[in-house]
């Protein structure tokens, strides 16, 4: 029923082609087409684009990617059919992407070339010779459409934001004079007119509003003594819950009623006066937004986390900047940036959270070196290291994540070795030994990463044994363990990883049942069942992984159309589905295996676009070309396997990273190289590396693989210190 109708109307004003790269441009034309009110003189009109409309709604933008570089997806496909117009947000990430091109070329098939519009962002259209970096034209745009001369078409109308050109508002007009069929000088003036009428409304109301805010500001000179009373007692109120019951609530993990707290707070905030309010206020109300933040940012609410974080960023730099010397209040700003940073972290936002992070770095560093010895700023500076490490290690930059994982270590032990250290100082010594865990991954060292992994292991555990009631400390433990139980399967113990893996998931699944709208315990109930269903997979088992993943999917589904922005939720339901996959290929199914990872393979690609150096992307992204291939036959099944193999050899730091390494060798071993394989297979088995699956190709290939018992007895020798550790 949404296909285009007999009488020429279409379902969408314009459909929006974009790069990913270019986001915020197009959610900046979306926003702004949709939410333009055509001047009411000019609606009802008849140009050559039909009726003039009151608005230009609805606008499709939100497309699903391509599945390859010969198909577009249904959605797409059926929304370019149902679309009046394109707009194509041009740049030279847009010109170089195959995305754009095939939706340019699929919508000048439908025999509309006259209804292309382009909104120039970057670069320089029809870049001379020498300069083709900068070229932000698709070649889709012009020229013949697939060899056929008679399908040309010239540059389309092109609006430009570039600096010194139209500027947004002259861009949107113009855009939308050519969406409607108007001439832009009619609708500039329309405008124009509509603007002073509006300013005309605007200065009578300031005046009745100047008249008004003189006769309440009499009456509130009377109320001002008896209210100040009642205000410090209302602070004193907000404070405690603020504070103790904030702690309190956040340790059992009632995400409901921490909510309707803080909110509570800033109901009595915004009931204050805006001006001529203490500092202690402004405090409490920074304070209470950054609260507010956190719980939205736990809940999975990104877009409301950050408008929280946003709000409380001004509050907290007037009062750091009024006060450079005091602690508290260049700690409380610190923090503030510090979330902003999360929020665009957990979009996929590297760049803008590596600002934030070295933002409140900086307003830390700013209090001199004797602050630094101030447990508080340490603490803080420590959690930076933490998320600078993070950003880095994204971006490729391992050796210099590394660097910022061993301060944090180090500030961590410092924290540790005070009298009565406490539980949070422990956590995130932990931490700290988990991330050198990863940089031992990375670099092929699999003893000294399940060591470090077992040193977080024990003081999570110690600490969830100290604090029975704390959910939060529950999440870290099963966590680690978890981490530890894939690493321990990576050497081979796979029933250990089985057993450790349970115990992870049957300690989420308690905290999902306290509180099902927490979305990390969401999140971890789909990784554990993913990570589960395939240790039994791998075993043999074929029964168990279907509720398992039945499970998984349906979770992470869940959580995926919660808030489609958060790239991390859209890649672990892509693992699950690559997961799911290889339990419907061994339990044959291969038509249900192939749509699962060909629908993964088509949101993890423009994922590792974005972010090509997050390793965990990058392992995500082979595997489900690799089990596609497995799929697959013939060229198409190479073509994969080749990619795949282009894609980890790549790789710049952590080349050594035993997973690629594996990787390497299950492609090599499918495309029929064994001999370029047994270099990297020697490698594999000096670094103790014995994963089931990989095991069992080898065996296939005849490729002998035994046991190293060297490496054996220095893993059990890992595992009895960890057993000690979890006995005191």
């Amino acid at each position: 029923m949404n296909q285009v109708s007999a009488e020429g109307e279409y379902r969408y004003r314009a459909f929006i082609s974009y790069s990913h790269r270019d986001r915020r441009w197009a959610e900046w034309l979306h926003r702004a087409l949709e939410t333009y009110r055509v001047p009411s003189r000019l609606v009802g009109q008849v140009t050559d684009a039909g009726i003039v409309p009151r608005r230009i709604a609805p606008v499709f933008r939100d497309r699903e990617e391509l599945a390859s570089s010969h198909d577009l997806g249904h959605k797409v496909d059926l929304a370019l059919a149902q679309s009046a117009n394109l707009i194509v947000v041009c740049s030279p990430a847009a010109a170089a992407s195959r995305w754009v091109g095939a939706e340019i070329r699929a919508f000048r098939r439908l025999g509309r070339n006259d209804r292309i519009f382009c909104l120039i962002v970057a670069g320089e259209p029809n870049a001379p010779a020498g300069q083709s970096a900068e070229e932000c034209l698709s070649p889709a745009l012009c020229g013949p459409l697939d060899g056929h001369t008679d399908a040309e078409q010239d540059e389309p109308i092109a609006a430009d934001v570039r600096s010194g050109k139209d500027g947004k508002q002259a861009a949107k007009l113009k855009l939308v004079a050519g969406l409607l069929g108007l001439e832009l000088d009619q609708l500039r003036r329309r405008e124009l007119q509509r603007r002073n009428r509006r300013l005309a409304v605007v200065a009578a109301l300031s005046t009745l509003v100047m008249l008004v805010t003189t006769l309440l500001a009499i009456d509130a000179m009377i109320a001002r003594r008896t209210a100040e009373r009642r205000q410090k007692q209302a602070e004193a109120l907000i404070g405690f819950m603020l504070g103790d019951l904030n702690d309190k609530l956040a340790q059992v993990q009632r995400l409901d009623i921490l909510e309707a707290v803080d909110d509570k707070a800033m109901a009595y905030f915004q009931s204050l006066p805006a001006t001529d309010v203490t500092d202690d206020v402004l405090e409490q109300r920074a304070k209470a937004l950054e609260k507010i933040g956190s719980v939205r940012l736990d809940q999975g609410r990104l877009a409301a986390a950050t408008s929280a974080y946003r709000a409380a960023e001004p509050l907290a730099r007037a009062l750091a900047r009024a006060a450079p010397a005091d602690r508290e209040r260049q700690i409380a700003y610190a923090r503030v940036q510090a979330f902003l940073g999360m929020s665009d972290w957990y979009q996929g936002r590297l760049e803008g959270a590596g600002r934030y992070f070295a933002a409140a770095q900086a307003t830390l560093e700013r209090l001199g070196a004797p602050a630094r010895t101030d447990p508080r700023v340490l603490f803080e500076l420590s959690t930076l290291d933490n998320d600078i490490g993070h950003v880095l290690e994204a971006g490729g930059h391992l050796d210099e994540a590394a660097v910022h994982y061993q301060r944090m270590l180090e500030r961590c032990r410092l924290l540790a070795a005070r009298p009565s250290p406490r539980s949070e100082w422990l956590e995130h010594l932990g931490e700290a030994h988990n991330n050198l865990g990863k940089m031992a991954l990375m670099r092929g060292d699999l003893l000294a990463a399940i060591d470090e992994y077992s040193a977080d292991d024990a003081i999570e555990t110690q600490l969830s044994q100290a604090h029975p009631q704390d959910n939060g400390q529950h999440q870290n433990m099963a966590r680690v363990r978890a981490i530890l139980a894939r690493t321990l399967a990576l050497a081979g113990r796979v029933e250990q990883a089985d057993r450790e893996t349970g115990e992870a998931l049957a300690v989420i699944e308690d905290i999902h049942r306290f509180d099902p709208s927490l979305t990390d315990a969401r999140e971890s109930l789909g990784l554990y069942s993913t990570q589960l269903a395939r240790l039994r997979r791998t075993q043999g088992d074929t029964r168990s992984p279907r509720a398992l993943l039945a499970r998984a999917t349906r979770t992470l589904e869940d959580l995926a159309r919660h808030d489609p922005s958060n790239t991390g939720w859209q890649q672990d339901l892509a693992e699950a589905r690559i997961e799911r996959a290889a339990w419907l290929q061994a339990t044959g199914h291969p038509d249900q295996a192939r749509a699962d990872a060909q629908a993964a393979l088509a949101v993890l690609t423009p994922l590792l676009a974005d972010q090509p150096d997050e390793r965990t992307l990058l392992l995500a992204t082979v595997r489900a070309r690799l089990q596609l291939a497995d799929l697959r036959t013939g060229k198409e099944a190479e073509s994969l396997r080749l990619t795949a193999l282009h894609d980890l050899r790549g790789v710049g730091s952590g080349a050594g990273d035993l997973r690629l390494l594996a990787a390497q060798v299950d492609a090599l071993l499918a495309l029929g190289r064994i001999d370029d394989a047994r270099p990297l297979v020697r490698r594999l088995w000096s670094s103790g590396y014995r994963e089931p699956a990989l095991v069992r190709r080898l065996a296939r290939a005849g490729i002998a693989f035994g046991p190293n018992p060297a490496f054996e007895q220095r893993l059990q020798d890992v595992l009895d210190r960890r057993a000690l550790a979890l006995a005191r």
